[in-house]
């Protein structure tokens, strides 16, 4: 299975336009919020770009923890509070859709032999599985 690592692959420089302080603020009970705000390279503030909150939650599996992230639609850190459970809720179908997904494409990766009469001497005279 290839990863494609994109364009900055080569060059991991850092986009000065793109440059968010980071701040994480937890119930120590149910979850945590991430709150992103947009800063200039100096480090001020940037207002003509939205603050992004990113809610953060586990989900109990048969295999251990599975950590989920799903955004908040906010635009205050007490909307992102009265929002988080809502948020969380659709953050984990959400996540219960793309495993979903996964298990279907992976049942899906098996070849069949191709069709056709049986080869001389019977069924056990080597089939034609293709692995992809």
């Amino acid at each position: 299975m290839a990863t494609d690592l994109g364009p900055r692959a080569g060059s991991p420089t850092m986009d000065a336009a793109s440059l968010y302080r980071e701040e994480i603020y937890t119930d120590r009970a149910v979850g945590t919020l991430r709150v992103l705000t947009p800063v200039t390279t100096t480090g001020a503030p940037d207002p003509s770009r939205p603050v992004v909150y990113t809610g953060e939650a586990q989900l109990m599996t048969t295999v251990g923890p599975l950590p989920i992230s799903f955004e908040v639609p906010a635009t205050t850190l007490a909307e992102a509070v009265a929002r988080y459970a809502e948020a969380a809720k659709e953050g984990v179908a959400q996540a219960m859709r793309e495993l979903t997904e996964m298990r279907r494409q992976a049942s899906s990766s098996i070849v069949i032999p191709q069709g056709g009469a049986l080869p001389p001497g019977g069924p056990l005279g080597g089939g034609k599985i293709q692995l992809p």
